[in-house]
């Protein structure tokens, strides 16, 4: 089997990773690293950060070379459009010109689909560290993302906003209560673009130390929760969800993703 090239593009600031490593939290792209590194292939890793990184010039040049892409999440919200939210969407066209195989989980998705057309909006509620009931439609089914996934099931995930619509051609394979749109297929310029809304590459464990670390932005800012009582009760409720959790069944779309790869 073949070393892949996997470009993996972090969507966080570079100040909100700093923030994460001054308390112990690793980054999004070193903890989609080590769930990649946990499937038992090999992989030659590039990371990339569109919103500061000066090389970006350079990295458009090699997009063609990529096996695959993956762009994972944020904190950002994409209708805020700012200079680093546009230099995102428009590195996004790009990859999607260039690039065969597209991952896009939580707000790599909403890059991907805003880049194509579609739309994201602020959602009505939200998942913090958690995404309960996730039911795989039909369509769903006939993808190999979700190859021996069960039909309904809870996931790590936190977002704020949501998909609300698709690009063209694009096809919902996956809903809950709290987002209709959890997971989606499109096909764009060369690429083949999964998206997904919630974050199989992130432990439980992760997501807690994220509400411990937002702690107050969820209280004052987000208004999310009334006080750090509730937010105890809630990684209670999440400290449950790992007791019963089957780790392969979290990551089985990343698995089933690179799979996918192999097989080109």
């Amino acid at each position: 089997m073949k070393n892949l090239n996997i470009l993996i593009v972090e969507g966080n600031l570079k100040e909100e990773n700093q923030n994460f490593l001054k308390v112990g939290i690793q980054t999004h792209t070193e903890s989609l690293k080590d769930s990649l590194n946990k499937l038992n292939n090999k992989y030659n890793f590039e990371v990339i950060n569109p919103s500061s990184d000066l090389n970006l010039h350079e990295v458009k040049k090699k997009l063609p070379k990529y096996d695959g892409l993956i762009w994972g999440g944020s904190s950002l919200n994409i209708y805020n459009n700012t200079p680093e939210i546009k230099r995102q969407i428009e590195f996004m066209r790009e990859c999607q010109k260039q690039v065969k195989n597209i991952l896009a989980i939580c707000w790599g998705m909403q890059v991907a689909v805003t880049a194509a057309g579609g739309e994201v909006k602020k959602a009505e509620k939200s998942h913090i560290g958690i995404a309960n009931e996730i039911m795989i439609n039909n369509e769903g089914f006939k993808y190999p993302i979700y190859k021996d996934k069960n039909n309904n099931f809870n996931s790590p995930a936190f977002n704020f906003d949501e998909v609300v619509k698709l690009p063209t051609n694009g096809i919902c394979l996956a809903s809950n209560k709290v987002n209709k749109v959890q997971s989606i297929y499109f096909e764009v310029g060369k690429s083949k673009i999964y998206g997904l809304q919630y974050h199989p590459e992130i432990t439980y464990e992760k997501m807690i130390s994220l509400i411990e670390f937002r702690k107050d932005r969820l209280i004052q800012t987000r208004k999310a929760f009334k006080d750090e009582e509730e937010i105890k009760n809630h990684i209670l409720f999440i400290k449950k969800e790992i007791t019963v959790s089957n780790k392969t069944q979290r990551m089985i779309e990343l698995k089933n993703w690179i799979d996918s790869i192999n097989l080109i």
